[in-house]
């Protein structure tokens, strides 16, 4: 690297943040706001916010003019500012079934699924993964599964081996 370059770099990393970044960040923070204003009272009081701030949301539910909206919610936004929102995101997250850690899951569910019909090995693999599973349940919903689909009927024994899987498998906290 040459010292022109290094100069740049240092240069780049002293600079503030550009004015579109921080208005794209501030206008994030209007959304969250936004969105906790469609939040219940009892709700917003279990996010344990700041007291302006929440007074500020519950003011937004009781005005009815667009105008005054649009500056409360503006308000909202300001406020939002001075509150470290990842926890607030991750409560609403977790409120809505929303996880990454739940999603990523569910995907483990359903992988397996698709392997146990696809692959005559892996009820052998998951059963060692997890000697608790009832193997005899699980061949025959797999057989089932199999004919459902090859007769085009409806999947009943394919959604039953998702919900077995998903006894089986441990969600991850």
């Amino acid at each position: 690297m040459n010292t022109r370059q290094r100069h740049n770099d240092e240069l780049e990393e002293e600079l503030p943040p550009s004015k579109t970044k921080i208005k794209k960040q501030m206008l994030e923070l209007q959304d969250l706001g936004k969105t906790l204003t469609a939040l219940s009272n009892e709700k917003l009081r279990e996010l344990d916010l700041d007291e302006n701030l929440l007074e500020a949301i519950l003011e937004y539910k009781r005005i009815t003019k667009f105008g005054a909206l649009s500056r409360q919610l503006q308000y909202i936004g300001r406020l939002m500012r001075d509150v470290e929102p990842a926890p607030i995101i991750a409560k609403l997250d977790a409120w809505n079934g929303v996880s990454r850690q739940h999603t990523a899951w569910l995907h483990q569910v359903e992988h397996w699924r698709d392997r146990l019909l696809e692959q005559p090995d892996a009820l052998t693999q998951l059963l060692a993964a997890h000697p608790e599973a009832d193997a005899q349940r699980l061949r025959t919903l797999i057989r089932n599964a199999q004919k459902e689909k090859e007769a085009a009927k409806p999947p009943k024994s394919y959604r039953e081996l998702f919900q077995v899987l998903r006894e089986i498998i441990p969600e991850p906290n």
